[in-house]
C-alpha cells in the first residue's frame, strides 16, 4: 500500500479527484496518508478532513525564514510516511531537499500541455489567460514529475482540450479540470503506484500492462 502526501494551496478540486478515484477503485493499493497545505483556510483541508485524512496546515508567515518554513514541510511530508508527492494545486516553489529526498517521487498536475503557458508567473487562471490571449486552439493538462526547474521535469501524462471561441479564463479553467486535470492525474498516480512508469533521462516510460 503506496502511502501519498497530497500538497495544496486552495479548493483541493485534484485532491477530491484523487480520494473519489480512490473510492471507485480507479486508484488501488494506494492511501493518501497526508494533506498539507501552506493556507490555513484552504477548503481542501475541509476535504481531507471529510474524507477522514489527517490534514495539516503549514504557513509561511509563522516562520522567520523560508528555509525554516521548508524545513517543517519537508519534515512534514517525511514524518508522515510518504512515498509519492503529489501537488495538486500547490502554489509553493518546492525547496531542492524535497527534490533530492523524492526523487523522480514528486508529481504536479498544470493546467497546460507544456512546454507551452508554464514556468514562472504561470499558475491557476493566469495560464488560461494567456492561451486566450495567445488565441490557441487547443489548450489542455500535464502531470510531470518535479525536479529543479519550474515545470521542467519528466512529463508523465498530457490531455488536450478544445478551446472555444466563448471561452473565458474561468469557463477554460472549468473545463479544463473537468476534462483533463481530474481524469489524468489519477491515473498518472495509479501507474506509478503499480509500477508501470520509469524515467530515462527527461522522458517517461510507461510500461504496457
Amino acid at each position: 500500500m503506496m502511502k501519498i502526501a497530497v500538497l495544496v494551496s486552495g479548493g483541493g478540486t485534484n485532491l477530491q479527484a484523487i480520494i473519489d478515484a480512490i473510492d471507485a477503485g480507479k486508484i488501488t493499493d494506494a492511501r493518501i496518508c497526508l494533506v498539507l497545505s501552506n493556507n490555513k483556510n484552504a477548503y481542501a483541508l475541509e476535504r481531507a478532513k471529510a474524507a477522514g485524512i489527517p490534514a495539516l496546515a503549514i504557513s509561511p508567515k509563522d516562520y522567520e525564514s523560508r528555509d525554516l518554513f521548508n524545513e517543517a514541510m519537508l519534515e512534514a511530508v517525511l514524518g508522515s510516511g510518504a512515498e509519492l508527492v503529489v501537488l495538486a494545486g500547490f502554489l509553493c516553489v518546492i525547496p531542492p531537499r524535497m527534490v533530492e529526498a523524492y526523487p523522480n517521487r514528486i508529481i504536479n498536475i498544470h493546467p497546460s500541455l507544456i512546454p507551452s503557458f508554464c514556468g514562472t508567473g504561470y499558475y491557476g487562471l493566469k495560464v488560461h489567460e494567456a492561451a486566450l490571449e495567445r488565441g490557441v486552439r487547443v489548450s489542455g493538462a500535464t502531470v510531470h514529475f518535479v525536479d529543479a526547474g519550474t515545470d521542467t521535469g519528466p512529463i508523465i501524462l498530457q490531455k488536450a482540450v478544445e478551446v472555444l471561441s466563448s471561452d473565458t479564463p474561468g469557463k477554460l479553467q472549468l473545463r479544463i479540470m473537468e476534462q483533463a486535470e481530474w481524469k489524468i492525474l489519477p491515473e498518472a498516480i495509479q501507474l506509478i503506484v503499480h509500477g508501470r512508469v520509469t524515467v530515462e533521462g527527461r522522458r517517461v516510460i510507461i510500461a504496457e500492462e
